[in-house]
């Protein structure tokens, strides 16, 4: 009898710990922004509702490796930081760098002035300095790059950061001007020695350039602010026999060149140009993209086509913002209403107005990267890190949004429910991170995946609709059941 009881105790203690270990597996930890009210909260209680969708994770099934997420460190940016007080800077740089932060992974800024300085500047003043031994950063020392310095001090994992020009210095463009205009063929290698003269100069000051976008908004930006035009060719022939064999000879070979750097129509002229052969396909490392071409379309087909034409390249959305709109001061409704405009709203030509109707703001960020992410896109950055209530500074008055809001006049910070979404992503789905596949049985809410290098898996829904959803989430043996809130964005943690 002692013998049968305990061979009972023990089969009873092996089912316990099956069980346990099998819930163990099961452990995961869900964070909300929502209209109602929720802030990448923590949620642990979930009220069922009719709606059930069901979700069945792939992990076996990789797609795209993460680059990263992230944000533009902007003079317009630094110069606010350092209008605050030393307690509010430091809070904003945490907020998007730190561990318990959004852990922004990769960043974004401009090489020479953009829109988002306070003038029209350039590291080459001396006209005719064919050799560039005027260059110069000095510019940069007072806002941007001590911005750039405590935001990888705060960062305990790091971040890559691309640069972007938006023009060359007027004297090597055919129009003499800072607002479109063609780089003279006769300055290109000058143009291909400024790229490395930018890396020298930032590595003096503790900060490594990851990369370069060749051009920002090659087709220009209405003639607007700074700009320079290229046709896919020129920009291709520039990076195949100027730009590409200047950084190699220069040793810097491996810093990485994304070509294109602007809205997806039209992506197609572009990667067949870029990728036309192996020579120009050598030094162009990936293709960079906007998202201004529609406030609602993530050109799902164009995604696909500048993946398949260029499948080992990266493809990463390097300028995302709510444009031409003066911020919404505390009040979190506004970004999740229908009431925002952008410049197609008013601007946009007959045929193609339906692409810019009224929108919410944080639709507009929750379906652009979640879209982005299920088609191939491995990296997505935000334009402003941080801006004025104005929408600015911005030397043409070209007002935008960004995700926190300050008042350097009154020392106060806004997190806006965009720094939140952006969060969503940055803070949990990791460099390095594989986009898994998953079927999704209601169209009406949008998810993606990721599987971490640490084993954990990421899923990130966005429930743009009126009604609460009920979820059941399949992984392996697993279900998960829990729900997501109307008007939400949800990130699922399910560790290794």
């Amino acid at each position: 009898m002692r013998i049968f009881n305990y061979a009972w105790v023990c089969i009873v203690a092996l089912l316990i710990s099956s069980c346990n270990k099998k819930e163990e597996k099961m452990n995961f930890e869900v964070f909300e922004t929502s209209a109602s009210g929720n802030s990448l909260t923590k949620i642990t209680e979930f009220k069922a509702s009719d709606s059930l969708v069901n979700i069945t994770l792939k992990p076996e099934e990789t797609l795209q490796t993460i680059s990263g997420f992230g944000g533009a460190f902007t003079e317009s940016s630094a110069y606010l930081l350092n209008k605050l007080s030393k307690k509010n800077r430091d809070t904003i740089l945490k907020a998007y760098f730190a561990k318990d932060g959004a852990r922004y992974s990769l960043t974004r800024t401009h090489m020479n002035s953009c829109d988002f300085s306070l003038s029209n500047y350039s590291y080459t003043p001396v006209e005719g300095d064919k050799n560039l031994e005027h260059f110069t950063i000095e510019e940069d020392k007072d806002d941007l790059i001590p911005m750039i310095k405590d935001a990888l001090a705060v960062s305990e994992d790091g971040f890559n950061i691309f640069a972007s020009p938006w023009t060359a210095a007027p004297w090597m463009k055919d129009n003499n001007k800072w607002v479109g205009g063609k780089l003279l063929p006769e300055y290109y290698d000058t143009w291909a020695l400024f790229f490395s003269k930018y890396i020298e100069a930032y590595k003096s000051e503790g900060i490594d350039i990851w990369g370069f976008t060749v051009e920002n908004e090659p087709h220009g930006n209405g003639n607007n602010w700074e700009s320079m035009h290229f046709s896919p060719k020129e920009m291709t022939d520039f990076v195949e026999f100027h730009l590409g064999p200047k950084l190699e000879a220069d040793g810097y070979g491996d810093k990485i060149i994304l070509g294109y750097d602007q809205n997806r129509e039209g992506l197609k002229e572009w990667v067949d140009e870029m990728y036309r052969d192996e020579a120009s396909s050598k030094y162009f490392d990936g293709t960079a993209i906007h998202w201004y071409e529609s406030t609602y379309d993530y050109f799902p087909e164009a995604l696909q086509y500048a993946h398949n034409k260029a499948p080992d390249k990266y493809l990463i959305e390097t300028e995302g913002c709510i444009d031409s709109q003066v911020p919404v001061w505390k009040d979190d409704a506004w970004y999740w209403k229908k009431e925002a405009t952008d410049w197609g709203y008013d601007w946009r030509e007959p045929e193609k107005k339906y692409l810019h109707p009224k929108y919410a703001p944080v639709n507009r960020y929750a379906r652009d990267i979640i879209g982005c992410l299920n088609n191939w896109v491995d990296g997505w950055v935000d334009w402003n890190m941080v801006l004025d209530r104005q929408g600015g500074p911005n030397w043409f008055e070209n007002w935008c949004v960004a995700p926190v809001i300050v008042d350097p006049d009154n020392d106060e910070v806004y997190f806006t429910p965009l720094y939140y979404t952006m969060a969503h992503f940055s803070k949990y789905i990791r460099p390095s991170a594989k986009v898994i596949m998953h079927n999704n049985s209601d169209e009406s809410l949008m998810a993606t995946a990721a599987k971490n290098p640490d084993g954990s898996i990421v899923v990130v829904l966005f429930n743009e609709t009126e009604t609460p959803k009920t979820i059941n989430l399949s992984l392996h043996e697993n279900t998960l059941d829990f729900a997501i809130d109307a008007k939400a964005i949800q990130t699922i943690v399910i560790p290794n």
